[in-house]
């Protein structure tokens, strides 16, 4: 008997130690502690995608100063792609009537990842243009199909623009959330590009995810996946 609970019990640390040295064998499933800490604040829609993933939209769309908080667990190289709106009239650019509004976009992650100058920026929808807001004209660009995708070809678009925090205006709210180091991004014209895409590549050489195991849910269909 004293035997077999020996066994038994070097077996159980025969297991942890393989378990923390890396080479487990069994099936890992990815815990709290797996994940990171995400905020973010859009003036004044955004929706986020993480590897080609939608992973959050801002579900106040009229709102320009809510901050949207989330957990995401990661995986790297993590491609992050965001489309941002400011609230503009679709055939006139402007808003609230013949008012010229402004954009906006900062984002953390707690893995150290934030938007800044170094992030891919193009604008999809412009206007009014030259702020002629008594004959307002648009212009408008096609947006591709897969502006999200990890491998989506961003090479020919220019770099974000970096404004301050008093070009931007947030409300309250934004204090009231971790957002040191991150800086507010838009294209280069934060008044008149109403829609703008963002993307960014976050490396982490040598990074391998911790658990074994993958999603056998089917989250790209509302039904699951069935017929």
């Amino acid at each position: 008997m004293k035997a077999l609970v020996g066994a038994v019990l070097a077996t159980g640390i025969a297991g942890i130690l393989l378990a923390q040295g890396g080479r487990q064998t069994g099936v890992i499933k990815p815990e709290l502690r797996d994940t990171i800490k995400a905020s973010i604040y859009a003036d004044n829609w955004f929706v986020l995608y993480i590897n080609g993933k939608q992973v959050a939209v801002d579900p106040i769309d009229f709102l320009p100063h809510n901050v949207v908080t989330l957990d995401i667990l990661p995986e790297y190289p993590m491609t992050i792609a965001v489309m941002a709106m400011d609230n503009a009239d679709p055939k006139t650019g402007c808003e609230y009537g013949t008012n010229i509004g402004d954009g906006g976009f900062i984002l953390k992650f707690s893995d150290g990842t934030v938007t800044n100058a170094k992030w891919k920026a193009k604008s999809f929808f412009t206007g009014p243009l030259g702020r002629d807001t008594a004959n307002p004209k648009i212009a408008r660009t096609s947006i591709p199909l897969s502006w999200f995708a990890p491998d989506f070809d961003d090479s020919s678009w220019g770099n974000a623009t970096e404004f301050s925090e008093s070009e931007v205006g947030p409300k309250k709210t934004f204090y009231d959330f971790d957002f040191q180091n991150a800086k507010f991004i838009w294209s280069k014209d934060i008044a008149l590009d109403n829609t703008v895409i963002f993307r960014t590549q976050i490396e982490k050489p040598g990074w391998k995810p911790r658990w074994t195991t993958k999603p056998d849910l089917n989250t790209s269909r509302p039904d699951g996946g069935h017929d």
